[in-house]
């Protein structure tokens, strides 16, 4: 009547899964490995990086920061501490800080592009030049021969 084993008389198991519920359950799947920057405690893996990248990415996180930390900073000390000259002078080095990250960055893809044009005007100056005849290379046009040029 009652589904209590006499064995396990007023016990209940809570938590525990039962064979029935193991067999629908499905495989949790393992998360495939992910190669990281530094696998080996050291930074051999930023020399692939270019060095201009890699400097202009690390001044722009700072300004970015600066500017964030500023940003919000100079309002808070000024409503809730009543610094007036601190709060305003904060607020502002913050908004240069946000200026300054974008001109990082602006620099930074003027000089990717540079760089890129330079290689494509490199390219296309390396390539030969395929010498041909005038009259291979000039359009196919129909004359009638029975036209008469006119004679000056």
């Amino acid at each position: 009547m009652f589904s209590l084993d006499e064995d396990d008389e007023g016990e209940v198991s809570f938590g525990e899964s039962s064979d029935a519920e193991r067999e629908m359950t499905p495989d949790i799947p393992k998360a495939p490995s992910v190669k990281t920057f530094d696998d080996g405690g050291d930074f051999e893996g930023a020399s692939d990086v270019d060095s201009g990248t890699l400097r202009a990415f690390v001044i722009a996180v700072i300004y970015a920061n600066a500017a964030v930390l500023l940003v919000a900073l100079g309002p808070m000390l000024w409503f809730f501490e009543g610094w007036s000259r601190i709060g305003p002078a904060l607020f502002a080095a913050g908004l240069l800080a946000g200026v300054r990250t974008y001109q990082t960055y602006r620099s930074w893809e003027r000089s990717r592009d540079a760089a890129e044009s330079d290689s494509d005007d490199e390219a296309a100056t390396d390539e030969p030049v395929a010498e041909s005849d005038d009259a291979d290379s000039a359009p196919d046009v129909e004359r009638d021969d029975d036209t008469e040029t006119p004679e000056a």
